[in-house]
């Protein structure tokens, strides 16, 4: 369907692209379909100015809206280091009202099939509720760490060269470019991090509302420098406290990046050290991340694991040529697809360290599974050998599964660096 074209869903209900003077009514309803709590100008008006409105779409039940669902356009990396196209879903809500009508499957196949037309290969977002997305589609492919670190009792070992790195405070809006520009050179370093080209995007980590800091202070910011140039910083709030046996308080990270081991670990030895707190809480880390091979007590850090990307491969033959491959690998891959049936079939994967070819083929296939299991291993951070064990992935060639599942492995774990 062209773009800008307006259609009708199964129950009769207008779905058609968003109108700037749509905006907000669209926005209210996908705030209502989270719960209805409400967001700070600033991160509204971030929203906005983020929003493709050529790639966000509607469902109406005559003057109301009743779904929501959008796309960024993003470039993320995969392994191997290249930036590919790939549809960042967002934004995906249905009125409670207005549940089990075919809404979200419509605005689904509508996206999709935009998403196949723009030749982007790829589809990703991160789920509310995982269980929605498996029948589009979209396999878990990364996850995230957590942790809450005693402080007090937990040390921090550090690599050399680490006292060589110079810190320093910064007002976080002031030094807003030299932060992007770490960022930017970490990207083609680890699968799933995404290139942030588009204006905008670089302010989402300067969102400070006060509403959400729960009695924390105001957004910090650390510079890490060495020779004169930045090689990291950390954003992060305080909130300090006091008990009976003294201070209590509460650092919360919100950012960190670093362009080395020693970088990262100067910020790391930086927040576990400042006077008055006791409790490190860091949200949404790579699960491979040196500091927890460089703490005295893993277990006082309290960690936790959970689901972060999902991964939709929108044309199979696309997106596995345009990865590389940790060990070589040549297998015939039998593709089920039932939601985008132009990727069923029979699909020769033949690539290594240094590129890859992916093409329809008639010869016998080596493995059989969905491209929901595809787009889980598809950035290197779940086995394919794992899912065989699950039952999602079956051998059809004695050694195939072996060979696969060593290919397509990442020396870096895959990470989705800030939400969208």
């Amino acid at each position: 369907m062209a773009s800008g074209a307006k259609e009708t869903t199964e129950s009769g209900y207008a779905l058609r692209e968003l109108l700037p003077r749509d905006w907000e009514r669209w926005y209210g309803t996908l705030l209502r379909a989270f719960g209805g709590a409400e967001e700070s100008e600033q991160e509204r008006a971030l929203w906005r100015e983020l929003s493709e409105y050529e790639r966000f779409l509607g469902v109406w039940d005559g003057d109301a809206v009743v779904g929501t669902a959008g796309a960024f356009s993003f470039r993320m990396t995969v392994p191997g280091g290249a930036p590919v196209p790939a549809a960042g879903v967002t934004a995906v809500g249905v009125a409670a009202t207005h549940r089990r009508r075919g809404v979200l499957t419509a605005m689904m196949r509508r996206q999709l099939d935009d998403v196949r037309r723009r030749g982007e290969p790829l589809a990703v977002l991160t789920a509310s509720e995982p269980a929605i997305y498996g029948r589009f589609g979209y396999g878990a492919a990364s996850f995230q760490l957590a942790a809450e670190i005693d402080t007090a009792r937990v040390t921090l070992s550090v690599p050399d060269g680490t006292d060589d790195v110079r810190l320093r405070y910064a007002e976080p809006a002031e030094v807003l470019g030299a932060c992007e520009a770490v960022y930017a050179r970490l990207v083609p370093a680890r699968p799933g991090m995404l290139a942030r080209h588009r204006p905008g995007w670089e302010r989402l980590g300067l969102l400070d509302p006060e509403s959400e800091r729960e009695g924390a202070s105001a957004l910090q910011c650390v510079l890490a420098e060495r020779d004169g140039e930045v090689v990291g910083f950390a954003r992060f709030r305080v909130k300090l406290g006091w008990g009976a046996a003294g201070h209590d308080g509460t650092v919360t990270l919100q950012e960190l990046y670093g362009l080395d081991p020693a970088a990262q670990a100067a910020l790391w030895r930086f927040l576990y050290d400042i006077d008055l707190t006791s409790t490190l809480v860091v949200r949404g880390r790579p699960v491979d991340e040196a500091w927890q091979y460089q703490v005295s007590d893993i277990r006082r850090c309290l960690l936790r694991l959970r689901d972060q990307y999902y991964v939709r491969l929108v044309d199979v033959g696309a997106a596995l040529a345009a990865r590389t491959y940790r060990a070589p690998v040549d297998v015939v891959l039998e593709v089920s697809d039932a939601f985008c049936p132009w990727n069923e079939g029979r699909w020769r994967l033949s690539g290594d360290a240094k590129g890859a070819s992916c093409e329809r083929t008639r010869d016998a296939a080596d493995l059989a599974l969905s491209v929901r299991e595809l787009g889980a291993v598809y950035l290197g951070g779940v086995p394919m050998a794992a899912l065989a064990a699950a039952g999602r992935v079956r051998e059809l060639r004695d050694g195939a599964l072996a060979e696969a599942s060593l290919a397509f492995g990442s020396e870096a774990a895959p990470w989705l660096p800030h939400g969208f």
